[in-house]
């Protein structure tokens, strides 16, 4: 299975991901970001969390894609995946990571790596999110098929949807020790923003060559539009399990 990046590189994906701050995502990380540390921001997109992530640390950021730096930037960008990180054997004291892993097809093999890379008594501090916990009121039978298509476009992807329902046990057979896990819920989009976001997203796979899923697809698209022109008000937040742990 081929691994993408489910969300797309659209204005309204840039827009959410890019209000994305260290001072709340990474808040349940700052322990660990003692003075003079080299920590590594995995999947850092366009650098919101990263630039303020540790301030009195040695900061780099990894993506995939290279992030349009700001003027003045003191934080180092590398070009690279999460499966061949660019660092010396336990060269590192921390690695964060914030909606990475559930876009990730081989989750265990990133584990591996960041293990490496991690120096004995280094720490993990990793945010991903479980659609299957989020709470989407009022849950139509239109909302849920909608649901259930985006589901299926994050598995095409290689994603795991509902990644934060097994990434402590992940860590756990990785070899991690001490793994603290909370959960915490973020009204990530609004409810109507999130109908519009699945909605033109079941469009553009639809506009795609045929797929043996075409028809669930055409059948989720159709209700993601009915949740687009409901005049229901609604609520949407995200649940997120933030874990720290222990190389």
């Amino acid at each position: 299975m081929l691994e993408g990046y489910a969300p797309g590189y659209a204005q309204d994906a840039l827009s959410m991901m890019n209000t994305r701050t260290a001072s709340d995502r990474a808040a349940f990380a700052q322990q660990l970001f003692t003075p003079g540390s080299r920590v590594l921001d995995l999947g850092c997109g366009q650098g919101s969390i990263t630039k303020t992530l540790a301030p009195a640390c040695h900061v780099i950021g990894v993506d995939i894609h290279h992030p349009l730096l700001p003027t003045g930037s003191t934080v180092d960008y590398v070009t690279a995946t999460a499966y061949a990180l660019p660092f010396a054997t336990a060269s590192l004291d921390v690695v964060f990571s914030h909606a990475l892993f559930e876009h990730l097809t081989n989750p265990a093999a990133a584990l591996t790596e960041i293990r490496r890379v991690l120096r004995p008594g280094g720490h993990l501090a990793i945010s991903t999110s479980d659609w299957s916990r989020a709470k989407i009121r009022p849950r139509t039978a239109n909302v849920d098929a909608a649901l259930r298509g985006h589901y299926l476009l994050r598995r095409q992807n290689g994603g795991d949807p509902f990644s934060g329902r097994t990434i402590a046990t992940k860590l756990a057979t990785a070899g991690f020790t001490n793994i603290t896990e909370r959960t915490r819920y973020r009204e990530d989009l609004t409810y109507r923003a999130l109908a519009t976001y699945i909605e033109t997203r079941l469009a553009a796979a639809l506009a795609r060559p045929l797929t043996k899923d075409h028809d669930q697809l055409t059948s989720a698209a159709r209700s993601a539009w009915s949740w687009t022109k409901s005049p229901a008000i609604g609520d949407f937040h995200q649940c997120w399990q933030e874990l720290t742990a222990t190389r």
